[in-house]
């Protein structure tokens, strides 16, 4: 199991908002089924195989490509651990209990 947070910046848009090309991203993942899935103010979080997540950040990257832009800048951090399954909700999760034992 891996995690990844994937930031797809669409750049040579004359309009400074990015959130079409931010939405039309939220659609893509919504119709496959091979990662899951959370998005942030500031990227996307992802959960499932590294192949798929790789698979499905190639896909995200080309977006706004598909929508005219011209240049696209991705950021994706990949944390992948193999002696155990680890959720996005597992490290989170991971941290809370910490803060709660110091109170």
């Amino acid at each position: 199991m891996a995690t990844a947070e994937i930031s797809v910046i669409a750049l040579g848009s004359a309009d400074p908002s990015a959130s079409a090309y931010v939405a039309e991203i939220q659609r893509r993942l919504a119709s496959q089924d091979r990662v899951r899935y959370r998005m942030s103010a500031m990227g996307t979080e992802l959960e499932g195989s590294t192949a798929d997540i790789l698979a499905v950040a190639g896909e995200l990257h080309a977006v706004p490509f598909e929508l005219g832009l011209p240049r696209v800048y991705t950021v994706l951090k990949l944390d992948e651990r193999r002696d155990k399954a680890q959720t996005l909700d597992d490290k989170v999760s991971s941290v809370r209990r910490l803060l709660d034992e110091r109170g």
